[in-house]
């Protein structure tokens, strides 16, 4: 790992977090001592917005000590990550999470290039904040698959952008490709708008990571940069990320399935999301809360009714 590269990524990681992401760290982290760390990351990281739904991805040891013996740490293990909704109380109000748990050796696997899914090295390529770290080893073990995340994403970058450009064009050209392969429903230019919102960053870490990746490359006199990727490895990158790509979707349908059945406290996730968009309270009973994909047909008749949905 290049000394440069590690210490960006160090720093990037340690960046002034809300208060209400601790808060919600601390309440996660104290759930089980098999918590390694907790990255913080989202358009909430990026906006400051508290009020909206925080993302945070929690790293452990296992999958069993987190969730149990039973049937949920089969499934995170099947098909990861397990997510849930999460509220917890803070300054006289509630801050709410989406909460990924992942096994920490699967986190450092996926930010690799192997695998057909490009989801977890794509999201960490972006900014993230280590919020929370059990000991020294742990946050060394997070940093570098956050590192092994940076340089793959780069790699693309390289394989599928411009011959020659400023670095936030790789970034931008990367990000394209990473947000159609996914089953998304943002806007047309999301992608842009997420590299135009730290430049410096994504500026600062480029170099080093295609030196990290064994990419060579040449500062042109107009101060572009052109890495050394001959045409016919572009045509093998295009052609490799279009197959991958179509895995990706298929595989984060699947998952979008399995949520539909795991995702722990959906009911309230989707009561908050109502009020929060329409201004309208939806009051659930118990049963709705513990079957959101059940009473879903119900509710949304309900909320038709009164003309919240059209």
């Amino acid at each position: 790992m290049t000394g440069d590269l590690a210490a960006i990524v160090r720093l990037d990681l340690a960046r002034p977090v809300p208060a209400a992401a601790r808060a919600l760290a601390d309440h996660l982290a104290a759930r089980s001592p098999a918590v390694a760390g907790i990255l913080f990351y989202g358009s909430v990281l990026r906006d400051g917005d508290t009020g909206g739904l925080l993302d945070l991805y929690v790293l452990v040891d296992s999958l069993r000590a987190w969730h149990g013996a039973g049937w949920r740490a089969v499934a995170g293990r099947l098909l990861p990550p397990d997510v849930s909704y999460v509220e917890v109380p803070h300054e006289g109000g509630v801050v709410r999470a989406k909460v990924a748990v992942l096994r920490l050796d699967r986190f450092h696997r996926a930010a690799g290039p192997e695998g057909l899914d490009g989801t977890i090295w794509a999201r960490f390529a972006q900014p993230s904040a280590l919020v929370h770290w059990r000991d020294g080893a742990a946050r060394d073990r997070v940093e570098a698959a956050v590192v092994r995340a940076v340089v793959t994403g780069a790699r693309w970058a390289a394989l599928l952008g411009p011959e020659a450009g400023d670095p936030l064009d790789f970034w931008r050209t990367l990000f394209a490709h990473t947000y159609r392969a996914e089953l998304r429903v943002e806007r047309a230019g999301r992608a842009l708008e997420i590299v135009d919102h730290a430049p410096a960053r994504y500026r600062q870490m480029l170099v080093p990571a295609w030196a990290e990746a064994g990419i060579e490359m040449e500062r042109r006199a107009d101060g572009t940069l052109s890495p050394r990727v001959g045409p016919a490895a572009r045509r093998r990158a295009r052609r490799t990320w279009h197959g991958r790509a179509m895995a990706g979707k298929a595989l984060n349908l699947v998952r979008l399935v399995k949520a539909a059945f795991t995702f722990t406290d959906g009911g309230r996730y989707l009561a908050w999301k109502i009020e929060r968009h329409s201004g309208t309270r939806l009051d659930l009973t118990p049963w709705q809360l513990r079957h959101p994909v059940l009473a879903g047909p119900a509710i949304l008749w309900r909320l038709w009714r009164r003309g919240v949905v059209r």
